[in-house]
């Protein structure tokens, strides 16, 4: 990344479905899940931009080009007794990584989350990212007294049935 080249981080919108589902595809493909991903740009702008918004995305740019973005919710938390934001993922493409973009972009959800007066920030991240430690030495810490399971589509439709 060139010295004078500044990180820009903005709200995401119908128009960025490409860029946006293009990204997801590439974090994907650094998870080793890409044989996961069934959702396209249809089901992308329908689930962020349509009528029943289930989540929010932010784009980050470096001179102009997409480099990473986020995707977050909201959530709740009974013990704090207030909203709270679940970052669903994270990504920066790696040849910008370690050029602050990733810190730039969760001090952008940071800002969102503090305006909306979250009481927490979280997310999950593989065992084996090295992303682990980026996120520690930003102050966050790993719950390891919570293990966090996953109702599938399928598992879903079964116990809704029963």
């Amino acid at each position: 990344m060139p010295d004078d080249a500044a990180i820009t981080i903005r709200a995401a919108g119908p128009a960025d479905v490409p860029v946006l589902f293009r990204l997801i595809r590439e974090l994907a493909e650094y998870e080793r899940i890409a044989h996961e991903v069934i959702a396209n740009e249809e089901t992308i702008a329908g689930s962020l931009f349509g009528p029943s918004r289930a989540a929010e995305a932010v784009l980050a740019y470096v001179g102009g080009d997409p480099v990473g973005f986020a995707v977050f919710f909201s959530n709740f938390s009974t013990f704090v007794g207030r909203p709270g934001m679940y970052i669903e993922d994270i990504y920066v493409r790696p040849q910008v990584r370690g050029t602050g973009v990733g810190k730039a972009i969760l001090a952008h959800v940071a800002r969102i989350a503090r305006e909306r007066r979250a009481g927490r920030i979280e997310f999950a991240v593989l065992d084996w990212n090295p992303a682990r430690g980026f996120y520690e030495h930003l102050g966050a810490r790993a719950m390891t007294d919570w293990v966090f399971y996953r109702f599938t589509e399928d598992r879903i439709r079964d116990l809704a049935g029963s």
